[in-house]
């Protein structure tokens, strides 16, 4: 990616003196020997970056993102070389290091963040441990000086308690806190250049909110050049100042952030933003529109344009006809100078100002019928048992983890109810009991008349078990690996009585992959020989194969590109509206749940803070939890801007919570110590919008709304 001409300091971004990049790629070719031959792995890239600016890569996976990465690092394995062009660090030809040489800056002057954090770190060694030894390696400092010196970049990174995180294991701290942790350790040479792949993927919004943050404040602070890898365009938005759109191994679109996102020229680019929601989207008359077809392998890449077997404006003899070079896209006339380009022939055919939304046609909602789902005061604690004298003597040997406390809400027919909330707050535990995989405490859940909260699945009717079925996270988990996809849904078929006849249970399974938009032959398919969002279709065909009635979906779009994601949404939409089947929505990704839900529970701790229309739920008033949850949300859409609340501190322990509203400890409205002793009361608004505060309705009413227009420059003029 270009950047030719100097770059102005945005707010609170000092001007870097230096002109010089701290990172200049040009013409890069890398490519990868396997037994069919060398497979070109990306082609004819350029990337700059100067110190205190973050660049982006965007794509889906695949499109050679993190082969990037890795080339600059100099891990490609054994198989992987650089085929042409040239790499310099500060000046320096990279390509002409010695390993010595690339050692001394691995991890001195260029570090990585990686998309797991707790695979980059050690589970038998202390973080302190961990932490110290990358100033004892690169620095030569002594065990006190680099304790000291971890203890200080805690601090930096916004971890509360230095102390405790450096005495503690991986497996003692949560996501958010290990993926800061990571970021410390990478920091902690005071690198000029950070590489961060994917490094909020799985962590909650709130989470990832304060992450953002913090990339921020290490521009600001330390001047360091950063490469931030994502599929997240929201996240993009907020952290970086310019980003490159890669497809099947080449960027197709580069430029600075705004210029890209208010006018995308390639049509990869505007298929990218049609695939993700904005709060403005409505999944009934603007749905999502997935882009057709799927990436290209290395070497099966088309003539010409890679882009073109999927692309709509594609032309024959001219897309086709040989290699597509990158054109100034600035504006519809091609002006000289500009640092906005697109490697795209056909740039006069597309309006950079039209929104890429709403693509698709507008469709009909799944009518609302009677209740099927009820869940009544329903409670699950586990125990917890200490046997040391102590506790015995205190009479304190048995305490109890409060799971769920009093969850009352309804799903109708035909219905998508989510249920949103932090890790830890209570949603897969509440998922647990109603599978039966537990069984409540206390209270009730009423499944089409019949309460099984206290019943095992094991105890429960066959029919029953047809009727309520779920999507799993993670496909792979739940995939047999040694079965075909086909043989797995055919087992579903004939254990729940849908076919008895072998040939009508296999109509039935092409049904199904009919119903999941995927070719016949893949029921003789190993799950190992499909991708991410194939194996996932499979596990919703596995889901539907026995007619259900409900479906509980457990995060099932969180590991999938946003094009992928756009495609699985509108086909549970769809399936949804054919067999009128009842969804429960469970998610920490409110944009997608305020496309697609019709009610929203939101969740803290264990209890319900607010639940109601989704309308109502996303507009004020709002319960201060979820308008923090809101905040947290990144948004692509420039035309839009947002309140910014940024939660510190974490949940408390279920073991141990708070006595008074379970939020108290957080919350940036608290009111005194009636939130701290006192449960709050929920107020019920003629609508059926129940939200449990302290805080007075009139006052909740009049709090500002975290979604609002942004205006334009005349307007702030």
């Amino acid at each position: 990616m270009h950047a030719d001409t100097a770059r102005s300091a945005g707010p609170g971004l000092r001007a870097v003196p230096d002109p010089e990049p701290v990172l200049e790629i040009r013409d890069l070719a890398i490519s990868y020997v396997t037994r069919a031959g060398e497979i070109p792995a990306v082609a004819d890239f350029d990337l700059t970056i100067r110190a205190g600016e973050s660049v982006a890569l965007v794509g889906e996976s695949g499109c050679g993102k993190s082969t990037v990465a890795n080339a600059i690092m100099r891990y490609m394995g054994r198989n992987g070389r650089i085929a042409a062009g040239s790499m310099r660090f500060k000046g320096r030809d990279m390509l002409a290091m010695s390993e010595e040489e690339l050692r001394t800056i691995r991890g001195n002057e260029i570090a990585m963040v990686y998309q797991e954090p707790f695979a980059a770190l050690n589970p038998s060694l202390t973080v302190g441990r961990q932490l110290a030894e990358v100033s004892t390696v690169h620095h030569g400092l002594s065990e006190a000086e680099a304790r000291a010196k971890a203890a200080e970049i805690l601090a930096d990174v916004r971890l509360a308690d230095p102390d405790r995180i450096l005495a503690a294991y991986p497996h003692q701290l949560s996501g958010g806190q290990q993926q800061r942790v990571v970021i410390a350790m990478a920091l902690l040479a005071n690198p000029s250049l950070l590489l961060l792949d994917e490094p909020t993927t799985a962590l909650d919004v709130t989470v990832e909110a304060g992450i953002v943050e913090l990339i921020g404040e290490i521009k600001r602070k330390f001047g360091t050049a950063i490469l931030f890898i994502s599929h997240n365009l929201g996240l993009v938005r907020e952290v970086c100042d310019r980003v490159a759109v890669m497809y099947s191994g080449e960027v197709v679109e580069e430029g600075a952030v705004e210029d890209v996102f208010t006018a995308m020229r390639h049509p990869y680019t505007r298929g990218l933003f049609g695939c993700i929601p904005v709060p403005a989207a409505d999944k009934h008359a603007r749905p999502l529109t997935a882009i057709r077809g799927t990436l290209p392998l290395p070497h099966e890449r088309p003539r010409g344009c890679n882009f073109g077997p999927r692309c709509d404006l594609f032309r024959d003899g001219l897309c086709d006809a040989g290699p597509v070079p990158m054109r100034d896209a600035s504006d519809r006339d091609g002006a000289a100078g500009s640092s906005h380009r697109a490697r795209c022939l056909r740039l006069d055919a597309i309006d950079p100002v039209s929104r890429p939304h709403g693509a698709a046609g507008p469709h009909a909602g799944a009518p609302v019928g009677e209740v099927v789902l009820e869940v009544a005061e329903m409670q699950k604690h586990y125990p917890v048992f200490d046997r040391s004298i102590l506790a015995m003597l205190e009479g304190r040997s048995v305490r109890w983890v409060k799971a769920n406390e009093a969850l009352s809400f309804e799903a109708r027919r035909g219905q998508t109810v989510a249920i949103v909330g932090e890790s830890g707050c209570g949603k897969s535990t509440f998922a647990r009991v109603l599978m039966g995989l537990e069984t409540a405490t206390d209270g009730a859940i009423r499944f089409e008349g019949d309460d099984i909260a206290g019943s095992p699945v094991t105890g429960r009717p066959k029919q029953q078990v047809a009727n309520l079925q779920m999507i799993f996270q993670n496909p792979n988990d739940t995939l047999n690996p040694s079965q075909t996809v086909g043989g797995q849904i055919a087992r579903v078929i004939e254990k729940f009585g849908v076919e008895s006849e072998k040939a009508r249970i296999w109509a039935r399974v092409y049904e199904l992959l009919d119903l999941v938009k995927l070719p016949r032959d893949f029921a003789r398919r190993m799950p190992r020989q499909l991708s991410g969002g194939q194996k996932q279709r499979i596990g919703i065909a596995r889901a539907f194969a026995g007619n259900p009635s409900v479906v509980v979906a457990d995060e099932p779009l969180s590991a999938l590109d946003v094009s992928v994601q756009a495609a699985v949404t509108q086909l549970l939409m769809d399936i949804q509206r054919d067999n009128d089947t009842t969804l429960l929505f469970i998610s920490h990704d409110l944009s997608l749940v305020r496309y697609l839900a019709d009610r929203v529970v939101v969740m803290y701790l264990g209890r319900i803070m607010e639940q109601g229309r989704t309308a109502d739920v996303f507009e004020p008033p709002y319960h201060p939890y979820t308008e923090a949850l809101l905040s947290a949300v990144p948004v692509a859409d420039p035309s839009i801007e947002k309140t910014k609340i940024v939660l510190e501190g974490a949940l408390p322990s279920p073991l141990d919570p708070p006595a008074g509203c379970p939020f108290a400890t957080r919350c940036p409205r608290k009111l005194g110590p009636i939130c701290d002793e006192t449960l709050p009361p929920e107020h019920v608004r003629a609508d059926g919008h129940r939200i449990a505060c302290h805080i007075p309705l009139p006052e909740l009413e009049a709090v500002e709304p975290v979604f609002r227009e942004a205006p334009t420059p005349m307007t702030a003029a």
